[in-house]
């Protein structure tokens, strides 16, 4: 059997899969689940997030340009909470705006990055069927 690979993302699909991505996240912050699910759940799907809307913004790029692009992402983001200005903690006391900053460092959340990413990359190749790798 003949498997179809493309060289491009179809950015339709991507809007759908960012969008369940974002909802899944925001069910997994209720206060109920909250207790029951790991909190690096959130941090896995975040940079799984990342990874799509990569994808989306830089559909003709290779596989391995986006994973490497949204795992820098992902880790500037990470290690600007090192900042501990009081402009910026102010601003992230802010619930949106600490939903995509952050509010503290923590290496547990580099590690969620890495396999959230990873898990976008594996994901194109093996079920989006997406070719290049560069």
């Amino acid at each position: 059997m003949e498997q179809h690979y493309s060289n491009y993302r179809q950015r339709k699909l991507y809007i759908i899969i960012i969008a369940f991505i974002i909802l899944l996240g925001l069910y997994t912050r209720s206060k109920y689940l909250n207790t029951l699910i790991y909190s690096g759940i959130g941090d896995y799907l975040y940079a799984l997030m990342i990874y799509f809307i990569a994808g989306f913004i830089f559909n003709k790029k290779g596989t391995g340009t986006i994973l490497i692009l949204s795992i820098l992402i992902c880790y500037l983001i990470e290690f600007q909470q090192l900042y501990q200005a009081d402009w910026i903690v102010k601003l992230r006391a802010n619930k949106l705006i600490a939903l995509v900053l952050g509010r503290g460092f923590l290496w547990s959340d580099l590690v969620a990055y890495t396999i959230g990413t990873l898990t976008g990359f594996f994901l194109e190749k093996s079920v989006l069927k997406i070719e290049k790798s560069t």
